[in-house]
């Protein structure tokens, strides 16, 4: 197969940050509904996100956070990519926040069966090379729930 023209990338994420923001993303949509991070700021010291949320979460729910995403890092799931056109990737993925100049032909990564999302970025090849997901603190204000967390490998 012919390798696809995507558009260019100009970032170079830490890959196992990168790869459990996928994860912590899958686990607020299917926690809370909500869409994926509004704004995502990820690096290997320390990374945060924003969600759109109709109130704060409860410690309980962010202990759950924590622990569901940490629960899906030790399944060890492959993390694989495939090529698809915008039709096929809008019958499984949320392609809202694709930029107007994206390619015909989309990028998408799978994490297990757990997430799939339009993608360019780098990631493991296996969630066992993420380490472990804790979050620093939280904030909530506007709607808006910041999320600072980090990625601690062993």
């Amino acid at each position: 197969m012919e390798e696809p023209i995507l558009n260019a990338h100009n970032k170079l994420e830490y890959e196992p940050a990168h790869s459990c923001e996928h994860l912590l993303n899958a686990t607020m949509v299917k926690m809370f509904g909500c869409p994926r991070s509004k704004n995502a700021h990820v690096e290997k010291k320390k990374s945060k996100c924003d969600y759109i949320l109709d109130a704060e979460p409860t410690a309980e729910q962010v202990a759950q956070i924590e622990a569901m995403v940490n629960e899906e890092i030790a399944k060890n799931h492959d993390v694989t990519i495939e090529f698809m056109n915008r039709e096929q990737a809008a019958a499984i993925v949320d392609l809202s926040k694709l930029p107007e100049d994206a390619s015909e032909t989309l990028r998408i990564v799978r994490i297990g069966d757990y997430d799939a999302c339009a993608c360019i970025g780098a990631h493991v090849k296996n969630t066992s090379e993420i380490g472990t997901f804790k979050i620093i603190s939280h904030s909530y204000e506007n709607g808006v729930w910041r999320l600072r967390w980090k990625v601690i490998n062993q």
